[in-house]
C-alpha cells in the first residue's frame, strides 16, 4: 500500500470520528504527507473551518479535508491558518525540508539544440498557455483520495528536480518522474479523475494528457505516441488513458509523469511509493527530455 492511501484512510477515519458535532478539544489541525521541496500534504479540519496557506484561501472539502504542496524550490517556511467553525483561529508554522538535486552540464552542443527559433518560441508559449489553463480547473472533486499508484512499470531513467546546463546555461529543471519503456507501452491513471488536456503534438512535451484529480490536483503525461481518452472524459484509476512514446524533445520512449497542484510542481513519487520493478542502476537523467 502506498504511503498516500495509508495516509487516506488514516483521514477517513477521523472524518467518521468528527461526523457529529466537534467539541472545542475536537477542534485541532491535522497535517500528513510529505514537508520536503516537491512533497504534498494532506490536511483535515472539523468540517466548516476556513484554511488559508502563506494568505492564499485553500479549499476545504465538506468533510473537512485539503491540500498542500511545496514546489523544488520551496522556502524552509510556510504558514497556515484555520478559521474553526466557532470563530476561533489557529497559526502553524510549517518547516519544509530543502532537497539536493543532480545537476548535469553539457557542453558543446549546436546553438539550435539550446535555443528555440522565434517561431518556435511562439509556438511554446502557445501551448504552455494551454498547459496552464488546463491545471486551473479547482473543483470540489476529491478523486485524489483514491491515492495514486505507477502509472506503468519500468526502469526510472528521470528524477524529479534534476536539471541540466546545457553550453553553460541553465535550463528549466526536470519536474516529473521519467519511466523508460518501449513504445506503445500502455500507460495507466494514477488516480480517479477528469482529462482537461489531450494534445497530439506539443514542441518540448509532444503527445500530453493532463487529468484533474480534485482541488487543483492534476497529473500529466509527456511524449505519449497515442492519447486514448478525450477532454472532459472521466477517468478512473488503472485505466488505460495512452502509450507510451517519444515524442517531442526527447532522446528516447518513456513516459514523463508529472505533478501539479495548481502551479506548484510536486514529485510523484512521493505519492507512490518504491516502484514495483524499478532497478537501482540508470536512475538519473537517462532517456529525458
Amino acid at each position: 500500500m502506498s504511503p498516500f492511501r495509508s495516509l487516506i484512510l488514516a483521514l477517513i477515519a477521523i472524518t467518521v470520528a468528527w461526523s457529529g458535532p466537534a467539541s472545542p478539544a475536537e477542534q485541532r489541525l491535522i497535517l500528513e504527507g510529505s514537508f520536503v521541496q516537491g512533497g504534498l500534504v494532506v490536511g483535515h479540519v472539523p468540517p466548516g473551518s476556513a484554511v488559508s496557506v502563506d494568505g492564499q484561501p485553500v479549499r476545504v472539502s465538506a468533510d473537512g479535508v485539503f491540500l498542500t504542496g511545496f514546489h523544488r524550490d520551496a522556502p524552509e517556511r510556510s504558514e497556515l491558518r484555520v478559521r474553526y467553525p466557532d470563530g476561533s483561529q489557529e497559526r502553524r508554522v510549517l518547516t519544509i525540508e530543502r532537497r539536493e538535486f543532480q545537476i548535469q552540464r553539457i557542453d558543446g552542443l549546436p546553438p539550435k539544440q539550446v535555443t528555440p527559433s522565434k517561431k518556435d518560441l511562439e509556438r511554446i508559449r502557445r501551448e504552455a498557455a494551454m498547459a496552464r489553463k488546463a491545471r486551473e480547473r479547482d473543483d470540489p472533486r476529491t478523486d485524489f483520495l483514491t491515492g495514486f499508484i505507477w502509472p506503468l512499470e519500468g526502469r526510472i531513467s528521470g528524477v524529479y528536480g534534476s536539471q541540466r546546463i546545457l553550453n553553460g546555461q541553465p535550463r528549466r529543471p526536470h519536474y516529473g518522474v521519467d519511466i523508460a519503456a518501449p513504445r506503445g507501452t500502455p500507460a495507466r491513471a494514477p488516480a480517479d479523475g477528469i482529462v482537461t488536456l489531450a494534445y497530439p503534438d506539443m514542441y518540448f512535451s509532444g503527445g500530453t494528457l493532463i487529468m484533474d484529480h480534485g482541488h487543483g490536483l492534476s497529473s500529466s503525461f509527456l511524449h505519449l505516441s497515442r492519447i486514448l481518452v478525450k477532454e472532459g472524459q472521466r477517468v478512473r484509476q488503472g485505466e488505460i488513458v495512452a502509450e507510451v512514446g517519444a515524442t517531442g524533445r526527447v532522446t528516447g520512449p518513456h513516459l514523463d509523469w508529472r505533478m501539479n497542484l495548481f502551479e506548484k510542481r510536486l514529485d510523484p513519487s512521493l505519492l507512490t511509493g518504491a516502484m514495483p520493478a524499478a532497478t537501482a542502476a540508470g536512475a538519473g537523467t537517462g532517456a529525458g527530455s
